[in-house]
């Protein structure tokens, strides 16, 4: 099974999601729920596009989550001591530092990235937990200006998210440090002999994703008037989801960022197609889980055929 033949099979399957609904559920076409579903899933977006970089490398990172909940919660509290843009830029730079860190130990010190990003995982949640107790921060008024009640604000939200995720799909597909991240992640000694420098690619991915889940956090942030400490729960495995469904090995080196959009879509879909369709809730993950098992299978059968072989 080839990566197209991967990508046109969840297209297919969005479509015929997509279809169901229009005949059983063409409630569901309404466009304000529309719109507040591709708004409230802009910040997964740039977190699954990330995501992709890193597993193209073969590593992985699970803190994103944690990441996410941090970074929201620190642009929260200084949002109410200084401008708000200096605010919402220090939450990217916070995220790139902490992506910097699991970069530093998986890079720096050969350690493996799921052992890695677990620790940092449960370090950054339970760091947080204890710093806020629970509390909510309560932000600026200014501060909701993209909010999800203002139609502009949605709508740029959403064309944010989708900029720098175009952005990152042709630069994969068209500069050389896209190249490196196939080349890495599909023999890094081989990289490494052809002149690269995998460590170095390694930590920039991982540098690369925390500045993204900085930015996705900003997104969330902007669209609420408070900050829960418990934001960012389970964005780690939506993103992972959406990355494996839409085609990218979780072996590494192969797969498209076309495919995660895709993949992202067809997982945002299930929870509103089952609301619509009065389907019991509890049904959304064993769905989603069978699709991700899915796409698992399909890829070591894949990899059986060709030997192997990315």
């Amino acid at each position: 099974m080839n990566r197209p033949f991967r990508e046109l099979s969840v297209a297919a399957a969005l479509l015929l999601v997509l279809a169901a609904l229009a005949v059983f559920a063409p409630s569901f076409y309404q466009p304000q729920p529309l719109l507040s579903l591709l708004t409230r899933e802009a910040p997964t977006l740039l977190v699954a596009g990330g995501m992709a970089l890193v597993i193209i490398t073969r590593q992985i990172d699970i803190s994103v989550g944690s990441q996410f909940a941090v970074c929201s919660v620190a642009a929260g509290l200084l949002a109410t001591r200084m401008p708000p843009a200096l605010a919402l830029a220090a939450s990217v730079g916070l995220g790139a530092a902490l992506g910097a860190v699991n970069g530093l130990l998986v890079a720096g010190l050969k350690l493996p990235s799921i052992v890695v990003t677990l620790a940092t995982m449960v370090t950054w949640r339970e760091a947080l937990r204890w710093q806020q107790q629970g509390a909510f921060v309560n932000l600026p008024d200014g501060l909701q200006w993209f909010g999800l009640g203002q139609l502009p604000g949605q709508w740029t939200l959403i064309a944010v998210a989708l900029a720098v995720f175009v952005a990152l799909g042709l630069a994969t597909r068209h500069l050389a440090a896209g190249r490196h991240l196939y080349a890495v992640g599909s023999d890094a000694e081989a990289a490494r002999l052809a002149g690269l420098r995998p460590e170095r690619v390694t930590f920039g991915v991982f540098v690369f994703l925390g500045a993204l889940t900085g930015l996705a956090a900003l997104l969330n942030v902007v669209q609420s008037p408070q900050v829960d400490p418990k934001s960012g729960t389970g964005l780690e495995l939506k993103a992972i989801a959406a990355v494996v469904v839409g085609g990218v090995a979780i072996s590494g080196g192969r797969g498209r960022l076309g495919g995660v959009f895709a993949g992202l879509l067809l997982l945002a879909c299930i929870a509103p197609a089952l609301t619509h369709l009065h389907v019991e809730a509890y049904w959304e993950k064993a769905i989603q889980g069978a699709i991700i098992l899915l796409a698992v299978v399909a890829d070591g059968v894949r990899s059986r055929k060709s030997g192997g072989q990315p």
